[in-house]
């Protein structure tokens, strides 16, 4: 316990609401969503799916410049969007973008950064997202600044930062954890821990029980969830977002989840792991405990899946026409938003530029 009271150390098991199979599990502590919350959990968990599905094909199509795919992760991205409420706000990663796109970033948008224009592809601020970070850990003190700064205008928001297990090796972790308790700021660091930081197992990361077990040395709580159950998920992530909203501080909240699919389009993911290991977690797929649930329970018909695997492949549809249409570029605008004010010598580079623009197409 910590002085005020507050538990601090994580539970031994992660919070677990619905099992592989799908069953439910009452738990003390944590809530189970409402129905009508997970039909839309399940919802987005389709899309998100699909998506990730869609942009993989992409990346070989070679209309996307790399892709970090979070198949098999889906339910951590859609949980942290969905626990979170207007005026909030998301700092996410470069693997987040299911994530951004549930928060209600168009896909094509999400996809401009990973295309590999200058620009996140949307406007942070009218959807409380903020440019997907590809650096480890950076965004975890971007989003310590953020809040700190409500906290300055006396506003509600709580700040949810997304990192993976790799990140927590990262100097910018512990100062971002460390700062955000000692102002008690509205911000829950969500790790989704999925085994590997691109091919470096979790027991070369840290020697610690769990990295949630982490949150004690900053003075904060830590807990630990089952990062493939979607109601656990946004039953934790919830509860942390409260507890930031209530003045209460920061929340240290780790995923135990698992990357089905290679790091990126430019790993081999079978030089350091077994084929049995992936096999093994596909089927602990978050997908399919919350159909089970939802068919059960009477709430999901042949009729409502259907609909839903539709909206999904129109998203695709969608998607695919954005990235097969080819971008019209301006070169200016590498020297258009550096300074409010363009000094002379960035006028000298855009001349330069010009000209050898000009003069490669005159040889065309």
């Amino acid at each position: 316990m910590s002085p005020s009271g507050t538990r601090l150390l994580p539970r031994d098991v992660p919070v677990q609401l619905l099992d592989e199979h799908g069953s439910l599990t009452k738990d003390a502590d944590y809530p189970t969503p409402s129905m009508e919350r997970m039909q839309q959990a399940y919802a987005s968990l389709i899309n998100g799916r699909r998506i990730n599905d869609q942009c993989n094909a992409l990346v070989r199509q070679g209309r996307l410049a790399v892709y970090p795919s979070s198949n098999g992760q889906e339910a951590c991205q859609v949980a942290a969007a969905l626990a979170l409420s207007d005026g909030d706000w998301l700092f996410p990663t470069y693997r987040d973008s299911v994530s951004v796109i549930t928060r209600g970033v168009a896909p094509e948008d999400a996809m401009v950064l990973l295309r590999g224009d200058w620009h996140s592809g949307y406007d942070p601020h009218e959807f409380g997202v903020a440019p997907q970070a590809t650096p480890l850990a950076t965004q975890l003190l971007h989003a310590v600044g953020f809040a700190q700064a409500a906290a300055y205008r006396n506003e509600p928001t709580v700040v949810l930062a997304m990192c993976g297990d790799g990140a927590t090796s990262e100097g910018d972790f512990h100062e971002a954890m460390n700062f955000a308790a000692v102002f008690k700021l509205p911000v829950v660091f969500f790790v989704q821990n999925n085994e590997f930081a691109i091919s470096v197992p979790l027991a070369r990361q840290t020697a610690a029980p769990s990295l949630a077990h982490k949150a004690i040395g900053y003075g904060m709580p830590g807990q630990r969830v089952d990062g493939n159950d979607v109601a656990a998920l946004l039953s934790v992530l919830e509860e942390a977002v409260d507890r930031g909203r209530r003045g209460e501080g920061p929340t240290l909240v780790e995923a135990h989840t698992y990357r089905m699919l290679a790091h990126t389009n430019a790993d081999d993911d079978t030089r350091y792991r077994e084929r049995e290991e992936v096999q093994a977690w596909a089927d602990r797929d978050p997908l399919t405990r919350v159909r089970s649930y939802l068919r059960a329970e009477g709430l999901l018909d042949d009729k409502a899946e259907e609909a839903m695997a539709e909206t999904a492949e129109g998203i695709a549809a969608e998607l695919r026409a954005a990235m097969n249409a080819d971008p019209v570029l301006n070169p200016e605008e590498l020297f258009a938003h550096v300074y409010a004010e363009r000094p002379a010598t960035l006028d000298a580079q855009w001349a330069l530029l010009q000209d050898e623009i000009e003069r490669t197409e005159a040889r065309a």
